[in-house]
């Protein structure tokens, strides 16, 4: 960063630029544009912890359900490689800054590329303490593998068999209890399975979860994942519904839930007209808060996959953002900035105020929370100058962020440099150090120095912060100093007021787990019906199976409801705080710069 810049300039200092908070900040590829199926191009996506969009107090696993056929003959060109280890690496980064727990791959037999990038996320998860991956076997596997004298069994246990040496051992798998976990897609809807002897072959039994509320029942189930409906109405949320009320009956066994933005196949070669739309952003917030209405602190949901991390062909993917269809634009009136909007809010998570001296280089301002469209620029000692103000929208966990244009701004209040004449000729004010880092829903301290200049005896300072934002509050140590001809201190102590709830997205104490599934839903008076079509790609036939609805049996529904409140982010945040001294009418300034980490 130029310090010719902004060296000049004692309140503005720049933590952040213009191309970081408008440039692709996720792992799509620069190169990919915005689709027809609902995906968005390269984007700036909000890093919101996910978890924020679940129940208060939730200590649910999140998973990114990960496809790893890109760059292969027969798959849409993307813009990357699955097989790149850097790729690979941006998209665990990427995932972790997300807070998402873990992936769940989507596998297709050994020795082939799709493995080889699977080799790729072991490594790369490795590094990341915590954040673990799994297996989910694909019908795929048995069908590329079959053989005139072999059954599919044999190459099931075959495969299971290469997954336990290759990557049960690997210290960022995901167990739960110790035990490794495997998921299946579509194996039972293509092939005859002997479950029991499939896992007598093994030396080291794993847990097995399956598929949709069918799955609970499952012979040797441990529990079972919901997935994507794009054939049924109302979003898919009758289908959820049931499938959490299902897993209620199942207390010791594992459930996990599924968040998506929509589906649309039509740019998959394999593509059948299945289409769910997004509703610019709904869908997402919905099926959040479809998993909130069975779930709370007291009854956790232990695992939820979002689904999917990057399947562009069937317009699931979230790796390049969430559109959210919302703009807004700026203006300036005197000591004031305001701002208009359209799109709904309820996809925002707060908005930011930046300020720039030079139009690249960006300090935070103030923040706000949606409903509010205003800051007061005179409330900021702002020293004489030319400066340029851009306000942020920024999103729910996976929504992209957006930025209003440049407007440029000349102070012109009362005492706009924060120093009132008098003082500032006989008052040193400073803060050391200038810059606090306070951990989330802890404290941090600095301290407030005054110290008279020449011949002057000052009197009393009422010590005070202005402009402070919402999850932030100090107070001093003594409020009231007097420098008289000398020097005084008051320790400044800034708190963050996060919940107990942030803390816990960081923390979990409960195993993760999330897989794909695709079909049984729908249960009443102790019924269970199944309805559905499988998840259909380039190597599998749609399947539709249906079954007579019994008279008189109502249909579990729910419409979504609204999400979850935002209980704040877990990634850092840094806040430039005005420190005030008031003698009376005058009146001398100071700034700290706060991070919140």
């Amino acid at each position: 960063m130029p310090l010719a810049s902004w060296a000049s300039n004692s309140y503005v200092v720049p933590t952040t630029t213009l191309s970081a908070q408008t440039g692709n900040n996720t792992s799509a590829a620069n190169t990919f544009p915005t689709q027809t199926n609902g995906n968005l191009g390269a984007n700036n996506v909000s890093k919101v912890d996910v978890h924020t969009l679940l129940y208060s107090g939730n200590t649910t696993k999140v998973f990114a359900h990960l496809l790893l056929w890109f760059g292969q003959a027969g798959h849409m060109n993307v813009g990357y490689s699955s097989t790149d280890p850097t790729q690979v690496q941006n998209q665990i980064n990427d995932m972790v800054s997300r807070g998402i727990d873990g992936v769940v791959i989507d596998w297709y037999g050994a020795n082939n590329s799709i493995d080889q990038a699977t080799q790729l996320v072991r490594n790369a998860a490795e590094q990341h303490p915590g954040f673990t991956f799994a297996i989910m076997v694909d019908a795929g596997a048995i069908a590329q593998n079959l053989c005139s004298s072999c059954s599919p069994q044999q190459i099931l246990i075959q495969q299971l068999q290469y997954v336990e040496q290759q990557y049960f051992t690997s210290s960022a798998y995901f167990t739960i209890q110790g035990q490794p976990v495997v998921t299946e897609f579509g194996i039972d809807d293509s092939y005859s399975i002997d479950w029991e002897a499939v896992n007598a072959a093994l030396p080291t039994p794993p847990r097995f979860l399956f598929q949709d509320s069918a799955g609970f029942a499952h012979i040797l189930s441990d529990g079972s994942y919901s997935w994507v409906m794009p054939q049924l109405p109302n979003y898919g949320m009758s289908y959820l519904s049931g499938f959490y009320g299902v897993g209620l009956t199942y207390p010791n066994l594992e459930t996990v839930g599924a968040a998506y933005k929509g589906f649309n196949d039509s740019l998959a070669s394999w593509g059948t007209g299945r289409v769910m739309g997004q509703q610019c952003g709904q869908t997402w917030l919905q099926t959040f808060a479809q998993a909130n209405s069975f779930y709370n602190s007291g009854r956790q949901l232990p695992y939820m996959q979002l689904v999917t991390w990057n399947d562009y062909e069937e317009g699931t993917e979230i790796e390049s953002g969430i559109d959210n269809c919302f703009s807004l634009t700026g203006s300036i009136s005197p000591g004031s900035l305001e701002w208009s909007i359209t799109g709904n809010e309820n996809t925002l998570d707060h908005y930011i105020v930046y300020i720039s001296t030079d139009g690249q280089n960006l300090m935070s301002l103030t923040q706000t929370e949606p409903g509010s469209y205003s800051a007061n620029l005179c409330g900021f000692p702002l020293p004489a100058g030319s400066y340029q103000l851009f306000v942020q929208a920024v999103g729910k966990p996976n929504f992209a962020n957006r930025i209003t244009g440049p407007l440029t701004y000349t102070p012109a209040c009362p005492a706009a440099s924060g120093v009132s004449p008098g003082l500032a000729s006989s008052l040193s004010f400073t803060v050391s150090p200038a810059t606090v880092s306070v951990a989330s829903g802890k404290s941090g301290e600095t301290t407030v120095t005054a110290v008279s200049q020449a011949e002057a005896n000052n009197g009393s300072l009422s010590l005070s912060c202005v402009s402070l934002p919402s999850d932030l509050t100090c107070s001093f140590s003594p409020a009231t100093i007097a420098p008289g001809s000398g020097t005084a201190t008051s320790t400044l102590t800034i708190s963050n007021s996060a919940t107990i709830a942030q803390d816990t997205h960081r923390q979990r104490s409960a195993p993760i787990s999330s897989r794909p599934i695709y079909a049984s839903w729908f249960f009443s008076f102790g019924v269970f019906v199944l309805l559905g079509d499988r998840r259909t790609r380039r190597r599998m036939l749609v399947v539709l199976l249906a079954s007579a609805f019994i008279g008189g049996t109502m249909l579990m529904s729910s419409c979504g409801g609204s999400s979850a409140a935002s209980t704040g982010s877990a990634s850092a945040n840094t806040y430039t705080i005005s420190v005030r001294g008031s003698s009376g009418a005058s009146q001398i300034s100071t700034s700290v710069v706060v991070t919140v980490e």
